[in-house]
């Protein structure tokens, strides 16, 4: 269990030569990832789920009430966006650094503990500047996670199979977004008034006194790592560290320092590379924040525009899914990098060509997918194609995340309510966003089949 972490230093001493020697049984290696799986990917999917819920409620509260209660502007709530990004970015990479020497078992719940009391206190905000305020602080809690959960995992999978879990853990976000759509739904319509209590605040409340739970649970189940942990017996350590180690993706081992890695990760091209990829994925991912004003535009009105939000999202999962096992099958990430933002333009282009509400609102599902399956695609490819050293690779994974949320910074500008019903200005840079993926994602792809990232 998380708390089980073993003092016992022979448990990080596998010797890696001899178990290099040794034969692999395919049966053995695929109970112990099965055994992996159970322990990893179902906690953390849930608390990616709900980290999800927590950041992107603003937008569910702000169509379902949390404007006129507080007299917000579209200018106030692009300000409440913006200042979560900001506080979201100081962190990432810091975090990461130290969560390299401290044990993920405990400081994954502890920041997750954290933000899931802010969520509960934006419920308390009586003005706008006071849910700006909070929603710095709520950034700021979150930031640690989502490239702590990325190197995790790196440490646990081999490259192929990284691809498919990080996924699945990662359509936490659409999942979020069609749940929440739901929730928000029953909830602000169902408990309006109740107890002096709009129904947005209660929409705050609920789930953020949820994400503190489930902190509180993920304690006791959420691993550390492979030499490190109790469940695994000695010789599925062996075969874990071995097949970790064949492709350089140490789990244990001497740190180059903090300044060294800094140096390494940002010596290195393909990082910058990488930080724009994910820029232009992550700008575009912004319409999220957007889709309940969005749908609103589109003529449903009430609790309906909660709820037609959950198709959305319902493609998107099913989308990700395909990308996900289909790109680990073939061991391919480039292409559908470049694919997902050559199918994004078309889709964008053609809600910005056409009048029909119906037309819009189709390839709003289809384009959003492209986007969602785009985000965890760049992570694991990024990961792959950059896999040491073990700091290295968790600050590239942090800088990653810092500059898709820098890029959203802008993004939480770009829907004014002055722009509605067609919001042009919306959709004309969020083509320019998945296009410019594609193109950089294909000159990224040339260069490093061209120059191969050097063994350890």
């Amino acid at each position: 269990m998380g708390m089980e972490h073993s003092d016992n230093k022979s448990d990080a001493k596998i010797d890696i030569a001899q178990a290099e020697d040794a034969y692999v049984d395919p049966q053995a290696e695929r109970r112990v990832v099965w055994k992996m799986d159970l322990h990893l990917v179902p906690i953390l999917w849930v608390m990616w789920t709900f980290s999800n819920l927590d950041r992107s409620n603003i937008g569910n509260a702000y169509a379902g009430g949390m404007k006129e209660s507080l007299g917000m502007s579209s200018t106030d709530y692009s300000v409440a966006l913006l200042v979560f990004f900001i506080g979201y970015v100081v962190f990432e990479i810091p975090s990461n650094m130290v969560l390299v020497r401290l044990r993920p078992s405990l400081y994954l719940p502890a920041i997750m503990f954290w933000w899931g009391a802010m969520a509960i206190a934006l419920a308390g905000c009586k003005s706008t500047a006071a849910l700006a305020g909070v929603r710095a602080i709520l950034g700021l809690a979150e930031s640690g996670f989502a490239p702590g959960v990325l190197y995790l995992l790196s440490t646990w999978y081999k490259k192929k199979e990284l691809a498919r879990r990080y996924t699945l853990f990662w359509l936490g976000t659409p999942v979020s977004g069609m749940v929440g759509g739901i929730l928000a739904g029953a909830i602000i319509e169902r408990m309006d008034g109740l107890g002096r209590l709009h129904g947005w605040q209660w929409l705050f409340v609920i789930e953020g006194v949820a994400t503190c739970i489930v902190a509180v649970v993920a304690v006791f189940i959420l691993p550390d790592y492979p030499t490190t942990t109790r469940w695994l017996s000695d010789a599925e350590k062996e075969l874990v560290v071995r097949r970790l180690s064949a492709e350089n993706l140490n789990t244990t081992g001497d740190h180059a320092g903090h300044i060294a890695s800094l140096r390494l990760a940002f010596a290195d091209w393909r990082t910058y590379l990488f930080l724009f990829l994910y820029a232009m994925a992550t700008g575009a991912m912004t319409i999220t924040y957007f889709i309940p004003t969005l749908v609103k535009g589109l003529g449903y009105t009430g609790s309906q525009t909660q709820y037609m939000t959950a198709p959305i999202y319902g493609v998107g999962i099913v989308t990700v899914l395909c990308v996900c096992f289909t790109s680990d099958w073939f061991g391919e990430r480039g292409f559908y990098v470049i694919g997902a933002g050559l199918v994004g333009a078309v889709c964008f282009a053609i809600i910005m060509g056409v009048t029909s509400r119906v037309v819009q609102y189709v390839f709003l599902c289809f384009g959003l997918a492209s986007i969602f399956s785009s985000v965890p695609t760049l992570l694991v490819w990024a990961s792959n194609e950059i896999s040491h050293p073990r700091e290295k690779r968790a600050i590239v994974q942090a800088a990653m995340n810092v500059a898709g949320n820098l890029a959203s910074v802008y993004g939480a500008f770009l829907w004014p309510a002055d722009d509605a019903p067609r919001y042009l200005t919306g959709w004309g840079c969020t083509l320019a966003f998945v296009f410019t993926m594609a193109v950089v994602a294909f000159v990224a792809r040339s260069l490093f089949r061209k120059h191969p990232y050097p063994e350890a």
